[in-house]
């Protein structure tokens, strides 16, 4: 089987940005956003809600959805903001929203910004857990939470790639693989409490008929989902 180019992700999601929608699109992704809403609190009322890695911006929406009064989406592609832009403008929410671009080892936003932050299969694209999780705690309000999802460590022991296509040619995305034991080291040095871990499955109705696709995949778990809390 011919592997597809592997790409870096700012050069992936310039790509990938024009055709990728604001929603879960495919089933590791619906699988991963059940969890997160899940995590999410039902209500956001007075809150500021940051997103990084916000890409075409479906957790914003949803926090707008739940009443955040500003959100903030931060991202390395300027294509995906542009994405994000446009469907935040068809949402026409009543909250203040931002768009930034910058990168994950280096956000644009100031201390202790967001009451919550999230960060949605992006820390995979960095190399670092630790120097990431740090930027993310940094953003945070002492006393607020993170919700953080990856693609689940499994599928990289399996074989798997994020992939997509674009004109007609399949890409990947280079991602690292991030176990349990790392996160719970990272947490631990930087202070960042563990309050739950999902590790969803994938639900076989969210696939398409005629679907190609590792079956080994409706056995384990395709995503690693926290919630973690800064106490200070």
């Amino acid at each position: 089987m011919t592997h597809p180019p592997m790409l870096e992700p700012a050069e992936a999601y310039a790509l990938w940005a024009s055709s990728y929608p604001a929603h879960a699109h495919n089933p590791v992704m619906q699988a991963e956003e059940r969890a997160m809403l899940g995590l999410m609190p039902s209500t956001l009322q007075g809150q500021a809600v940051l997103d990084v890695g916000c890409g075409s911006g479906r957790y914003m929406l949803h926090a707008l959805q739940r009443g955040a009064a500003r959100v903030i989406g931060a991202d390395l592609s300027a294509p995906m903001l542009e994405r994000a832009g446009t469907e935040l403008a068809r949402f026409q929410p009543d909250a203040e929203v931002d768009l930034v671009q910058g990168s994950l080892t280096a956000l644009p936003v100031p201390d202790a910004r967001a009451n919550l932050t999230i960060c949605a299969l992006v820390i995979g694209h960095l190399e670092n857990l630790e120097q990431s999780l740090a930027e993310l705690r940094r953003v945070t309000r002492p006393g607020g939470t993170l919700l953080c999802s990856d693609v689940h460590p499994i599928g990289h022991a399996l074989g798997w790639v994020r992939d997509f296509k674009s004109s007609g040619q399949r890409y990947a995305v280079r991602h690292t693989q991030h176990l349990y034991s790392h996160w719970h080291a990272a947490c631990a040095t930087l202070g960042l409490r563990i309050e739950q871990v999902l590790e969803p499955m994938l639900d076989p109705i969210d696939i398409p008929d005629g679907a190609h696709f590792d079956h080994m995949a409706l056995e384990v778990p395709v995503a690693l989902v926290f919630k973690l809390s800064r106490a200070s």
